[in-house]
């Protein structure tokens, strides 16, 4: 089957000619950020969520962003997520560290430190506190692609940044030369349209987790998002059936990481998500404040849930 992404490498990006992951479809997780009670870095519980997605066969991960609370985390804990993740990957799988931050010279300062390591692409989420004009963005993404010596990566998160990065303004960025890609968390409908828009001139990376039966169907190559770091063997199990074209397989399975994925906003995703990682044994002690964790009561209570019990359940046997 002939991809409906289009991307053709050739000099822009040249990780992507590295083969990472075991599958067709390259699967990108944005990993959490296992803490201390002092909201240091877990370092022995980062290795195991690392490993985790190594030993599923995914082709990378992003480490420091959205689903990582990058923005919340005190600089030491960012300098240690960086080091420690690439140290503990080692190459294994495609490596992405989010740097995006207000402003342009904080920004910059997280690309000063994360280009010193062995990453693949440093990614650029809007500035969300201030609200900049179009033109403003587009000299802010320009300027940082021009002052990093690695791959940038612009990321839409237009439900938390309340901007969104419109095909107009990729029709301009995508000429930058060291502009790679972006990750796409808006509706899928402009993520589509994207990615025809751009006919091959970046990559476009969808985060569309409860879409992703149909985009291998369509062809679409690339998907990230942070649902992938809690539920690893799902995920897989929806690509090993989409793969194999086994549509109604695929459909069920990706209808109970849906289920997973309601249950996880019910209770709180980030809070949630640390219970659940904390029950496949990778332990976070809290979450950065001013997010809270969950009470034991609603800790029980979650994982009394019958998706999330029938899922733990099944990765024990």
């Amino acid at each position: 089957m002939k991809p409906l992404l289009y991307y053709n490498p050739e000099n822009k990006n040249p990780v992507m000619t590295k083969q990472f992951g075991r599958y067709r479809t390259k699967i990108i997780s944005a990993l959490c950020t296992p803490l201390n009670e002092d909201e240091s870095l877990n370092v022995e519980s980062l290795s195991l969520h690392i490993e985790d997605q190594v030993q599923a066969g995914f082709a990378g991960l992003l480490v420091g962003g959205s689903m990582g609370l990058m923005q919340l985390l005190c600089d030491q804990t960012y300098r240690d997520l960086i080091e420690q993740g690439v140290r503990i990957n080692n190459g294994r799988l495609e490596m992405l560290v989010g740097v995006g931050d207000t402003s342009f010279a904080r920004t910059r300062d997280r690309i000063d430190f994360a280009q010193q390591f062995d990453v693949d692409g440093l990614v650029v989420l809007t500035p969300s506190w201030w609200k900049f004009s179009r033109e403003e963005l587009i000299q802010y993404f320009t300027d940082l692609a021009d002052y990093s010596s690695k791959p940038i990566y612009l990321y839409d998160l237009p439900t938390i940044t309340g901007i969104s990065i419109d095909v107009g303004m990729m029709q301009i960025l995508a000429d930058h030369s060291n502009i790679a890609g972006i990750k796409c968390s808006g509706p899928w409908q402009g993520t589509r349209q994207l990615m025809g828009a751009m006919a091959g001139r970046i990559r476009v990376i969808p985060a569309q987790p409860l879409m992703m039966d149909q985009l291998i169907r369509l062809g679409v190559q690339d998907n990230l998002d942070g649902i992938y770091s809690i539920f690893p063997e799902l995920t897989i199990k929806i690509i090993e059936a989409a793969e194999s074209e086994q549509w109604t397989e695929s459909e069920k399975l990706t209808h109970e990481l849906s289920e997973l994925l309601l249950v996880l906003v019910r209770y709180g995703v980030m809070s949630a998500a640390l219970a659940i990682l904390n029950a496949r044994g990778i332990y976070s002690a809290t979450t950065p404040r001013p997010i809270k964790p969950l009470s034991k009561e609603k800790q029980k209570n979650l994982l009394k849930e019958p998706a999330i019990a029938r899922h733990l359940g099944t990765i024990n046997e």
